[in-house]
């Protein structure tokens, strides 16, 4: 691929779409909110929407003209701008991790989109918007080649089997996302509040468009229809909020599958929009289990990959999902399978029983103060809000449960509750810092925090523990110490 390529036509149309998507809120603010536009003649509206219209169409198909790539001597180039002209050189073999998507209009004409990042960051180092399926395959597979150059004996054996369509390296699968567990996953997801939320939030930035005074002013007669008929409404608006929910779950994660390759993962999933996402093994940080309200009871959880790269354009990216939803007696073994570094059956240290009397204060601390001014103020339903108080004591008590840590081998294992359960598992070799601090409070008690962070997408993650044992503590700083001693001489 050393001669300069250009992407897919189709490229003109997704760059008008994306300049539309960025220029929609200003768009409906200077245009459509009535009371904006008084005292101009009607005309201008329409002139100036159709200038900025062939604007966005000549800008789109001078930045598809002008964007070519091409790889050449291990380096994948890349040259674009409309007024100044970008070139940029990517290494090869400094490629982290290849994403591999399909939108619907990509679908529509056998395409697909391709990212490529060398690290974290504010966003993709290429992205490739419209380009076939055939030029995508053949761009992973001389980047896989080109990391294992060093491993071969002969740098033209390679690339005469890249060139050639040959299959240089076999994949495998190791799991698959069956159909029930799918959609028994998008009916345990909790999405049901995103998508509440996100509608609301998206009609209430129309609330200068959308007459709601009008629509409510005869609420009166409204609520004289009876509170049976208005918990029902109530009911099945929410069933139609929950079943779209699920929906957009079950087509998001559709055919979910990871595969291995002796370096590589590679994890596809999507119905209408299709992704698949090459990830190396060697960048993989840790791995964080999630056991939430639901699904925890029933034996389940949630699987995510925690490694360094994904862009901050991308949400989807910085969050991987390993395995969306797996019974946890079998997380064991898909572990092994997948990978056994991070297979660990440790039993976690738990954090002592005087630790409790702890998270039950600082609960209180939030719960009482609200307690006491919604019983004031808003008597006497207000006092409905003592419900909050065994509440908060059984949140207290699971996130005091649920507290813990572990190690085994060159693995450390921190649990906490927050509001799902969460084990983050990390590899003695990937942790950035381990640290542990008191308050005087703790003093007393003879009980420290424990934090230890990995590299994760752009910025890190962290492992915390509130309540630990002091010594425990000083032993986790011990089992770590030794390791980078060693490696910093």
């Amino acid at each position: 691929m050393s001669e300069p390529k250009r992407l897919h036509p189709i490229a003109v149309v997704l760059n008008i779409l994306k300049s539309i998507k960025e220029l929609v809120v200003p768009f409906v603010l200077v245009f459509i909110i009535p009371g904006r536009n008084e005292g101009i003649p009607g005309w201008i509206q329409p002139l100036v929407i159709t200038v900025i219209v062939l604007f966005l169409i000549v800008l789109a198909f001078v930045q598809w003209f002008r964007f070519t790539y091409r790889i050449e001597d291990g380096e994948f180039r890349i040259e674009s701008g409309v007024f100044v002209r970008k070139k940029r050189y990517i290494k090869l073999d400094r490629i982290h991790s290849i994403d591999i998507s399909e939108g619907i209009i990509q679908r529509l004409f056998q395409l697909v989109k391709v990212n490529i990042e060398t690290a974290g960051g504010a966003q993709a180092d290429a992205v490739l918007s419209a380009i076939s399926k055939s030029d995508a395959e053949r761009i992973n597979a001389l980047i896989s080649a080109e990391k294992n150059l060093k491993a071969n004996d002969s740098v033209g054996k390679v690339k005469d089997e890249c060139d050639s369509g040959e299959e240089v390296v076999s994949a495998s699968a190791v799991y698959e996302q069956t159909l029930p567990q799918l959609i028994f996953m998008a009916a345990t997801s909790g999405a049901v509040g995103v998508f509440l939320s996100g509608a609301i939030a998206f009609i209430l930035q129309f609330d200068e468009i959308i007459p709601f005074d009008r629509i409510f002013k005869n609420y009166e007669d409204f609520l004289g229809m009876g509170t049976v008929i208005l918990t029902s409404f109530a009911i099945m608006g929410l069933l139609a909020v929950y079943a779209l929910a699920t929906l957009s779950m079950v087509m998001k994660y559709a055919s979910f599958t990871v595969l291995k390759t002796e370096e590589e993962l590679i994890i596809s999933r999507g119905l209408l929009e299709k992704r698949q996402l090459t990830i190396p093994v060697q960048k993989i940080q840790g791995i964080r289990i999630v056991e939430n309200l639901v699904r925890r009871p029933l034996g389940f959880s949630t699987v995510y990959l925690e490694y360094a790269g994904g862009s901050v354009e991308d949400k989807e990216s910085l969050t991987i999902m390993l395995f969306p939803f797996i019974k946890k007696k079998h997380l064991h073994e898909k572990l092994g399978g997948i990978l056994p570094a991070y297979q660990t059956i440790t039993e976690m240290t738990p954090i002592p029983k005087r630790a409790i009397s702890r998270y039950m204060l600082r609960k209180m601390i939030y719960i009482i103060p609200v307690i006491v001014v919604l019983s004031w103020f808003f008597r006497p339903w207000g006092f409905l809000s003592l419900l909050l108080l065994p509440l908060g004591l059984f949140w207290a008590y699971m996130q005091y449960k649920d507290a813990g840590w572990s190690v085994d081998g060159d693995l450390l294992l921190l649990s906490s509750h927050l509001f799902s359960k969460q084990t983050l598992i990390m590899q003695r070799s990937r942790i950035q810092s381990i640290s542990y601090k008191k308050s005087w409070f703790q003093s007393r008690k003879e009980l420290a925090t424990m934090s230890a962070s990995i590299k994760s997408g752009v910025r890190s993650r962290v492992g915390l523990v509130v309540d630990v044992e002091e010594k425990d503590c000083r032993t986790i700083e011990s089992w770590y110490l030794p390791k980078k001693t060693v490696d910093s001489q």
